[in-house]
């Protein structure tokens, strides 16, 4: 076996990157087909094949790992198409899912209301059965009332069944006596138990991560049987790994038992991405037909968070801090009722899509006015694959924003340009300024099919002077997850205040997990010399709602005043101040381990150095609009450029699968992966 192949899929295309063992890649990007993701991942392995001219037979048999991000659960969330899903709640406490925290996200707005509950209130059923905070049993289960329940669950047709009992993080007999009833009665349907999903203190997280994982476990579910058929089908003999939202990948068995950790599978492959390019510190941004996603990378560790949201459901398990907007080539131009220009979050998706493509799309999107702008070109674009209809944009833009505007057609193209931009750039100072971060500290990695079209505006915008668009930059996060390693991550709640020496019930937590994270690493082939653990803990002031994760080398797991100390400078460095000095009491809240199986990384291919000059890839000039009108711009073969090339904006430089747009004032430099470096 000689080639891997790591495919993201998005909303509206479906990206491949294929690597032999010299470190050798072909690129191809796959028109996704929505109602079922396999049908273009096989597509797209059999254009691979082509490819590399290869009977498919042959090329699936030489494929020896598969690493792959989904969007089917995510896409099932957003549009509400979660699996139907009932809920097993303690008698008195099944309305936590409605009542949420009480508060409102925009505390001043009126109107705002909270997201309707996966899970309606005629399936939010009630169990007798009580666990006090210390995990001491209460009230025993009643099992009746879980029978009756699931009586009325095979009624209504639910799919899948989440449990979620108080305190269950503290004693869980009484949740795995319930689950097993469901197992039995209901042999069909996705159990999803919160002590198995997320064993830790916060009730509404809990119960709402709980049921975001049963609503998507059967869709997930299904997914992976269909593509593993078709992989089957097809002779696969490689192995077959998920991406998931921590950054790391899992077997699809791992994954289908904890289907919400791929929520926000794909984008969590860019940091591993940039990293490989041989930067610790940067923003990375990816730009594809559907959403922009932005990060932020410090000291070679992705930011990763345990009070994420997904469609504003919460979503407490580690997921890399990830800021996803409604951003891309495909985003639609609409006016508001006070007549402002909007840009997305609504797409065009793969079908119909942009009006250009020609497919009966007729709203004006991001790519439309990029066409009229010249930075795309009608000829020329996925390689001459497809060709795009210029006047189909020009009416679409004219007719639906021009006229209501009272622009022009390029005036108002240019608007949609502008505004697009102004919505990324905002979506980067989320991760960057509102986090303490000066985004101009940090070189932009500018990815997506879109990305470098735009990535010299947005970096305008922030300040930023410096680009950097990878060689593989249409598909980033497909070539992110070659690199990518196994992780599982575990929790364990023990509240109390931080001990002054050897604590029984910390050390027995940290054992149990590392027990579990052994076997689950054991299951998927990773031998003890391949496993890594890396420990954290939760801390707070006493009296303080929200904790601060602080990372605690293996050395210092009972070293207590150690911890305090790095405690107060983590609480120093968030906040700006400490209380070290007021003795206040820190408490401990949750125990984490994060479980490693390090993977063979992919090695990666440096060019030769090449003389400075682009000559042998000038392909002619263009009308582009710059500067605030047309001007003859030069356009260059990006294939034939590499390691040492250097040009001076502004120009154009057209690849297969993506375009990028050197603004005036700009030089930009191939180095030797073959990325290509924008400084001003």
């Amino acid at each position: 076996m000689t080639f891997k192949v790591g495919i993201d899929v998005g909303g509206t295309f479906t990206d491949f990157l294929l690597m032999d063992r010299q470190g050798r890649t072909s690129v191809h990007k796959e028109l996704s087909t929505p109602f079922d993701p396999s049908i273009a991942v096989l597509s797209g392995l059999a254009a691979l094949a082509a490819l590399r001219a290869m009977p498919f037979e042959r090329f699936v048999r030489d494929l020896e790992l598969i690493v792959h991000g989904t969007t089917v659960t995510t896409n099932a969330v957003l549009t509400g198409n979660a699996a139907r899903t009932g809920l097993l709640a303690t008698r008195g406490f099944r309305d936590a899912l409605e009542m949420r925290r009480g508060v409102r996200e925009e505390m001043y707005n009126n109107r705002y209301h909270p997201p309707p509950p996966i899970v309606p209130r005629r399936l939010r059923l009630p169990v007798t059965e009580r666990v006090d905070a210390e995990g001491n049993i209460v009230t025993p289960l009643h099992e009746e009332d879980v029978i009756s329940s699931l009586e009325e669950f095979r009624n209504q047709g639910v799919e899948a069944v989440a449990i979620c009992f108080l305190h269950a993080h503290a004693n869980r007999q009484n949740e795995e006596a319930a689950a097993r009833l469901v197992r039995e009665a209901l042999p069909d349907a996705y159990v999803s138990a919160s002590c198995e999903v997320l064993p830790q203190v916060r009730f509404y997280e809990r119960t709402s991560t709980t049921v975001l994982n049963a609503g998507v476990g059967p869709i997930l579910s299904r997914y992976l049987r269909n593509l593993t058929q078709k992989l089957e089908a097809a002779r696969y003999r490689g192995k077959l790994l998920i991406m998931q939202s921590n950054g790391g990948v899992a077997s699809p068995a791992t994954v289908a038992r904890l289907a919400a950790m791929t929520l926000l599978s794909g984008p969590a492959a860019a940091p591993a991405a940039g990293l490989a390019l041989g930067y610790q510190d940067f923003i990375s941004v990816d730009m594809g037909g559907t959403s922009f996603d932005a990060a932020l990378v410090r000291g070679g560790q992705p930011a990763v968070t345990t009070s994420g949201t997904v469609n504003r459901y919460a979503l407490a398990l580690p997921s890399m801090e990830i800021n996803t907007i409604g951003a891309g080539g495909g985003s639609i131009a609409w006016i508001d009722d006070g007549g402002l220009l909007r840009m997305g979050p609504q797409s065009a998706g793969a079908d119909p899509g942009p009006a250009c493509y020609g497919r009966g799309g007729a709203q004006p999107t991001c790519t439309d006015a990029n066409l009229v702008l010249g930075y795309l070109s009608a000829e020329f674009f996925a390689g001459g694959r497809v060709r795009l209809d210029l006047q189909a944009s020009k009416a679409a833009i004219g007719e639906r924003i021009g006229k209501r505007l009272g622009m022009d057609v390029v005036a108002a193209a240019h608007g949609m340009y502008q505004v697009i931009n102004v919505n990324m750039a905002s979506a980067i100072r989320e991760i960057s300024v509102q986090k303490g971060y000066d985004p101009r500290e940090f070189p932009l990695i500018c990815a997506g099919g879109a990305g470098p079209i735009h990535g010299a505006a947005i970096a305008a915008e922030l300040g930023i002077r410096r680009i950097v668009v990878p060689r593989d930059s249409s598909i980033f996060c497909a070539a992110g997850m070659l690199r990518t390693d196994l992780k599982h991550d575990f929790v364990r709640s023990c509240a109390r205040v931080l001990p002054r020496g050897k604590d029984s019930r910390v050390k027995a937590l940290l054992a149990e997990m590392q027990r579990e994270a052994r076997a689950t690493l054991k299951t998927e082939g990773i031998g003890s010399a391949a496993q890594r653990f890396l420990y954290s803990m939760d801390l707070r002031y006493l009296g303080q709602y929200h904790e601060v994760n602080v990372g605690v080398p293996p050395k210092m797991l009972e070293d207590w005043k150690a911890m305090r100390e790095r405690f107060h400078q983590r609480h120093d460095a968030l906040y700006g101040y400490s209380l070290r000095e007021e003795r206040t009491p820190v408490e401990l809240l949750n125990l984490r381990l994060t479980a490693i199986g390090v993977t063979r990384k992919p090695a990666s291919g440096r060019e030769p150095r090449r003389p400075a000059s682009c000559r042998q890839a000038f392909k002619g000039k263009r009308s582009v609009y710059l500067g605030g009108r047309f001007s003859a711009v030069p356009v260059y073969d990006g294939e034939r450029l590499g390691h040492g090339n250097r040009l001076a904006g502004p120009a154009i430089i057209e690849s297969v699968n993506t375009t990028l747009v050197v603004p005036r004032g700009w030089n930009a430099e191939y180095d030797a992966l073959g990325s290509c470096i924008l400084k001003t």
